[in-house]
C-alpha cells in the first residue's frame, strides 16, 4: 500500500530536476560544467505553500498569477454530511498543498478497475504555491426563510451581511451568493484547475458547483515584494493595496479578533467576490488623457495626477494652470481612496479574466475582484458605496458588475485539524 498522498515527482523518473516535498525542496549534487559543479537553483514560483497555521493561506499570502474560484452549494442536508465534506476536503487540500496526489493510491496506483482518487491532470507538476482557501456563505447558516440549517444555530456571523444592491448593479443569481466558496490560487492554471476539479468530485453527492471563474494576471499585489500589475484597461490596479508588511493594517482591516463575532471567526477574515465586465472596446476609443482622467493616475508610470512616480503622496487639492483639480473628483482613484470613505482599506486579490467573445463579437472580459476584511459593512460597503452614488465614478461607464458574493473564511487548521473545525465545536 502506498504511503497517503502519492507524490507526483516520484513519476517525473531519474530525469527530474529534484524533488519538492511539504514545505521544502531537495537538491541534488546539481550539473557539472566542466570540472565545476553548478548547484541547481529551485524556481522559486514553483514551492509548496505551508497548508497549516493560524490563518489560512491564500488570504495574505503574496498573491500568485492564476486563480480557480468556486462556489457550492449543499445538496445534502444533514449536519454529519457537512462536517464529513470539509473534512474529506481539508485531507486533499493539504495533499495538493504539497504537491501530492490525493488519497492512498493517487492517479495510478489504484486498482485498475476503479476510478482513480485523483483526476491526474497535474502529475508531473511541482506544487507552484498553491493555496485553497475556503468560505462560507450566508446561505449554509440559515434557508430563505431565516431557518437554521445544519444544527448551526447561533452560529452565522453579524457581520456575514446581506450586501446591498448598488446603482449600476446587473447582478445574475446563478453567479452569485453560494453556500461554500473555494478559491485555488498557483502559479501555473493546471495546478489551480486540478485542485477545484478534485475537490468538485469529492464533494459529489454531498455538494454540487454553483458557479465557477477562472482568472489570470494578478491585480494586485500583497507584498512589497511583488511589483504593481495591470489590469485590463492597461492601469497598474492595487497600488494602495494593504501588503502583509505592513503589520498593523493587516491586524486592522484584514483579521477579524477577538470580540468581532463568534469565536469561530476569530483570525478568519471575510471575503467579497464581484465579477465585474469591463466595456473593452468603448474603453479602447477613450483618448489617453481621458483615460487618465477617469482613473486618476497616469497610464505609464501609475503617478497619481497631482505630481510624482506611483507611490508618491496623492495631493488631491493639486490645481492645474487654468485652476482645475489635477485629480477629478469623480474619479477612481478619489473615490476609492480611505481620505473619502472614513479611513477604509480592502485586502485585494483580484484577477483578470477573459471568456471568450460575446454576441457581438467583442471580448467577454474583466475583473474578478475578491477582496479580504474585517468588517464588511464598514470597508466593502462603504467603499462601493461611494463608487456607485450620487458623485458616480466616471469608470462606471466602462464597467458593470455581473455577480456577487460575500463569505465567511475561517482561520487555518492545526495538522490534525479541518476546515470550520470551530462551528462544531
Amino acid at each position: 500500500m502506498q504511503p497517503s498522498g502519492v507524490s507526483r515527482r516520484r513519476l517525473l523518473g531519474a530525469a527530474g530536476v529534484g524533488a519538492i516535498a511539504a514545505g521544502a525542496i531537495g537538491v541534488g549534487a546539481g550539473y557539472a560544467v566542466g570540472d565545476k559543479p553548478v548547484p541547481v537553483v529551485p524556481d522559486k514560483d514553483a514551492l509548496p505553500v505551508g497548508f497549516d497555521g493560524r490563518h489560512q493561506a491564500g488570504i495574505m499570502t503574496p498573491a500568485q498569477d492564476r486563480l480557480h474560484f468556486a462556489a457550492f452549494d449543499m445538496t445534502a442536508a444533514e449536519r454529519d454530511d457537512l462536517i464529513s465534506l470539509l473534512k474529506d476536503w481539508t485531507t486533499a487540500a493539504r495533499q495538493m498543498a504539497q504537491g501530492n496526489d490525493i488519497g492512498d493510491f493517487g492517479a495510478v496506483a489504484g486498482a485498475p478497475y476503479s476510478p482513480p482518487e485523483d483526476t491526474g491532470e497535474a502529475q508531473g507538476l511541482p506544487p507552484s504555491g498553491l493555496t485553497i482557501t475556503i468560505g462560507f456563505g450566508r446561505s449554509l447558516f440559515v434557508d430563505a426563510k431565516g431557518a437554521a440549517r445544519f444544527g448551526l444555530d447561533g452560529q452565522l456571523p453579524e457581520r456575514l451581511i446581506e450586501l446591498p444592491g448598488f446603482s449600476g448593479d446587473r447582478l445574475d443569481p446563478a453567479i452569485s451568493n453560494g453556500d461554500i466558496a473555494i478559491q485555488a490560487c498557483a502559479n501555473d492554471p493546471q495546478v489551480a484547475v486540478h485542485a477545484i476539479r478534485n475537490l468538485a468530485r469529492i464533494a459529489f453527492g454531498r455538494a454540487s458547483v454553483r458557479y465557477s471563474q477562472m482568472g489570470f494576471g494578478r491585480t494586485s499585489s500583497t507584498s512589497t515584494a511583488q511589483v504593481t500589475p495591470r489590469n485590463l484597461f492597461g492601469f497598474k490596479d492595487g497600488t494602495a493595496n494593504i501588503k502583509a508588511e505592513s503589520e498593523k493594517d493587516v491586524e486592522d482591516f484584514v483579521w477579524v479578533q477577538d470580540g468581532d463575532g463568534p469565536a469561530w471567526m476569530t483570525g478568519g477574515s471575510y471575503l467579497v467576490s464581484r465579477k465585474i465586465d469591463m466595456r473593452i472596446e468603448t474603453w479602447d476609443r477613450e483618448p489617453l488623457n481621458g483615460q487618465e482622467a477617469i482613473i486618476g493616475r497616469a497610464k505609464g508610470s501609475g503617478g497619481p495626477l497631482s505630481g510624482g512616480d506611483e507611490f508618491a503622496t496623492i495631493d488631491f487639492e493639486a490645481k492645474d494652470d487654468a485652476g482645475q483639480p489635477r485629480i477629478d473628483p469623480k474619479s477612481h482613484l478619489r473615490l476609492a481612496h480611505p481620505d473619502v470613505n472614513n479611513g477604509a482599506k480592502l485586502l485585494r486579490r483580484g484577477y483578470n479574466f477573459v471568456d471568450g467573445s460575446n454576441g457581438l463579437g467583442q471580448l467577454s472580459a474583466g475583473l474578478f475582484f475578491i477582496a479580504y476584511q474585517r468588517d464588511p459593512a464598514k470597508q466593502f460597503v462603504q467603499i462601493q458605496g461611494s463608487l456607485a452614488g450620487l458623485q458616480n465614478d466616471l469608470l462606471n461607464e466602462y464597467i458593470v458588475h455581473v455577480s456577487s458574493g460575500l463569505f465567511a473564511c475561517p482561520p487555518g487548521v492545526g495538522p490534525k485539524g479541518y476546515w470550520g473545525e470551530g462551528l462544531f465545536a
